[in-house]
């Protein structure tokens, strides 16, 4: 089986991990979940964090050849247009963006301008797609219940799962954003833990699970079929619905939604400015 290269870059302030996939057997690579950086109160974006990933990418000669996303993140903004501009490479999504577009596209009431076909993206991918870094091979996991939208890319001994799980003492995401589901989540899980016990699982955060003083980008999936807390081995649909949905009624909305939502189901890039040449982003008052 083959096995990618990757490197992690780690973003504190949103607890997000972004990678570069690279071809062991050569230059080609791929950029996964990548952030920009965003001042809510002071309404600014900042490139460090995407040039952090720019700067490896040059020092070590790679060429990017995608721009991926495992979903439309609710907790930051995606570097996926400055990233492009810089370096090249498609951009790629699933292909049920588009519920996400008309869903999030209603709720902040976005113009004729926004179309709501997932034309911003190079790439609308499906269950069982595969697609190419160099020599390595990719297939595609479609693994919705946190958001309908949700891949996993498995890239040879290597699996970028986004917001379906976390590490094990850290369970699973949550499930109750529009579109989400926790029975469908549960069955999503299933598909990776389906894989091989050895393959290696990127996770896309950590908030450091009670009694760890250290972040975790990495685990296994036979790590996950034994540990995890809230789908390991021997847990029901049932149990984990349950459990799933007592405790998202516990939770607080991410900082960053509202401005990461309409930033990413754009494919990165800001709305159109108004006629006075400013770009705003909304604030439903009383909405979610």
């Amino acid at each position: 089986m083959q096995s990618p290269i990757v490197k992690h870059f780690f973003d504190e302030p949103t607890n997000t991990f972004s990678y570069v996939v690279q071809d062991p057997d050569g230059s080609s690579c791929a950029i996964i979940d990548s952030v920009l950086d965003f001042d809510y109160a002071a309404g600014r974006t900042d490139v460090r964090s995407a040039d952090e990933i720019i700067q490896f990418i040059q020092d070590n000669g790679l060429k990017v050849e995608w721009i991926l996303e495992t979903h439309v993140h609710a907790d930051h903004l995606s570097a996926a247009p400055y990233l492009h501009e810089k370096l090249g490479g498609k951009t790629g999504i699933g292909q049920k963006i588009i519920e996400v577009q008309e869903i999030f596209g209603k709720a902040f009431n976005a113009g004729t301008e926004f179309a709501r076909d997932g034309s911003q993206f190079d790439q609308l991918f499906s269950e069982g797609d595969t697609f190419e870094i160099g020599n390595l091979k990719g297939e595609v996991l479609h693994t919705p219940g946190h958001t309908p939208a949700c891949l996993t890319y498995v890239i040879g001994d290597a699996a970028f799962v986004g917001d379906t799980v976390f590490a094990p003492d850290a369970g699973t995401a949550r499930c109750d954003f529009p579109g989400g589901d926790a029975h469908t989540l549960f069955q999503s899980v299933q598909k990776v833990l389906a894989l091989p016990g050895e393959t290696r699982l990127f996770l896309c955060h950590d908030y450091k699970a009670p009694g760890r003083d250290e972040f975790v980008h990495e685990t296994t999936v036979a790590e996950q079929r034994e540990r995890n807390i809230h789908v390991r081995e021997g847990v029901s649909e049932d149990e984990f619905v349950k459990m799933r949905t007592e405790r998202d009624a516990t939770l607080g909305m991410p900082r960053l939604i509202l401005p990461s939502v309409q930033v990413n189901m754009r494919a990165g890039d800001m709305p159109p400015a108004e006629d006075n040449g400013q770009v705003y982003l909304k604030v439903p008052v009383n909405r979610f």
